[in-house]
């Protein structure tokens, strides 16, 4: 019987077992811990030097994450992990990722007593379903067409963002700018695309107050 060879890059680093599996959990704790500091209302900016050499200020776990240039494979999930919950949702970056590092870091101890992944997946995958009973349980509907119920819901997303300080002016902004795009899909729903249809425009001079949709 042949034996299969395997062709890798020469600077190729292979782990595999326990030594694996610590240094996933190690990668991905590391990622959460850099923007740990960004969460709640007491978050701290981030200052960042992007490649064109300008300087960023922000809390969004989003931003700062896709500044980072990473090689570990688990570093690169967490940033993809990011990445998807801001394509999908648009808010949370922040938390998922440090959520992820909090999940991952309570199965080292579990991992050290030789307890399979498969298991640990399963409790998590019960756990899951556990948090969307309790998520559903707390759930409510709002009336879209509520002005003061849709301005609380994107003040609680802004609440720890920096715009936070000129008060409801950036939410009623936002609510504008949504309500604008917004069309009909039918079936009762509506398609919001402000990716291709929303963006802001800087012009020097004036005030903040001065925004408007």
């Amino acid at each position: 019987m042949q034996v299969p060879v395997t062709v890798l890059n020469a600077n190729t680093k292979r782990e595999q077992g326990r030594k694996a599996q610590v240094g996933n959990i190690a990668a991905a704790k590391a990622v959460s811990d850099i923007i740990r500091t960004t969460l709640g209302p007491r978050s701290m900016l981030k200052m960042l030097l992007d490649p064109n050499g300008g300087i960023v200020l922000t809390n969004d776990g989003h931003a700062i994450l896709r500044e980072i240039d990473v090689a570990h494979p688990a570093a690169k999930s967490m940033i993809q992990l990011s990445r998807t919950q801001d394509e999908e949702v648009g808010d949370g970056t922040t938390s998922v990722i440090i959520l992820a590092g909090e999940l991952l870091q309570s199965a080292e101890p579990l991992l050290e007593r030789h307890m399979h992944p498969t298991v640990l997946v399963r409790g998590y995958t019960r756990a899951l379903e556990d948090a969307i009973k309790v998520a559903e349980s707390m759930s409510f509907s709002i009336d879209t067409a509520d002005r003061g119920s849709m301005l609380q819901v994107v003040q609680s997303c802004i609440g720890t963002k920096y715009t936070s300080r000129f008060g409801s002016l950036m939410a009623e902004l936002a609510l504008d700018a949504v309500q604008t795009v917004a069309r009909d899909v039918g079936g009762g729903s509506r398609e919001v695309d402000v990716k291709n249809y929303a963006k802001v425009e800087k012009i020097p001079g004036g005030t903040i107050e001065d925004c408007k949709v």
